[in-house]
């Protein structure tokens, strides 16, 4: 730190201390880009029939109180079909053991959630087997406990695989970083009109 400090004026910045989660956030990064043999794969997706079920679903919900019921995302889509993609390819719904590696049997996919001062990967078991509006509010709960961290370590440790989704804030392309011991991640960028 003292190496740090000696490059700028004192009084030129804010000094604030890394707290308990930025340092085991950045412990685990810096692990995994070590640790972990990263390579990256990237490509476009056409995403009509998406948006067009996601829409037709939305306005099908009843409404209660004046609010609809349900509001599918479109990373609930993500994480749906994520989820299956992990089950027909069972090298990447697996996990690194040391001396083994581990093919899972269900999907359990971890969604990036950011948070002040650091990031939650909440886990929704079992995804391959849940329903859109199931993972949506599953997605919901975890996402708004996370952000209260009041999450209990099972419902965030484990998992198969992640997805972190930076398209809704006009991210286009970006390189996750593999959350251990997870042997993939899926980076979901912003969604463009393009004629075709």
């Amino acid at each position: 730190k003292a190496q740090v400090l000696a490059l700028y004026p004192e009084g030129s910045y804010d000094l604030v201390p890394n707290d308990g989660m930025r340092k085991v956030v950045a412990a685990r990064l810096t692990e995994a880009k070590q640790t972990i043999p990263h390579f990256y794969l990237t490509l476009d997706c056409k995403i009509d029939a998406l948006l067009a079920a996601r829409e037709q679903i939305n306005a099908a919900a009843p409404v209660k109180d004046g609010k609809p019921v349900y509001q599918l995302s479109v990373n609930d889509f993500v994480m749906k079909a994520w989820a299956a993609a992990l089950m027909k390819v069972p090298a990447g719904n697996a996990s690194w053991a040391g001396d083994a590696i581990l093919y899972h049997k269900h999907a359990d996919v971890a969604v990036a959630v950011s948070v002040p001062g650091g990031l939650f990967t909440p886990v929704v078991k079992a995804c391959d087997t849940k329903s859109l509006r199931q993972i949506s509010e599953e997605v919901k709960d975890l996402a708004g406990r996370a952000r209260n961290k009041k999450l209990a370590p099972h419902e965030y440790q484990g998992g198969s695989s992640s997805v972190s989704n930076l398209g809704m804030f006009g991210i286009k392309n970006f390189q996750a970083v593999i959350n251990p011991p997870h042997g993939t991640i899926l980076a979901v960028g912003a969604g463009e009109e393009r004629v075709y």
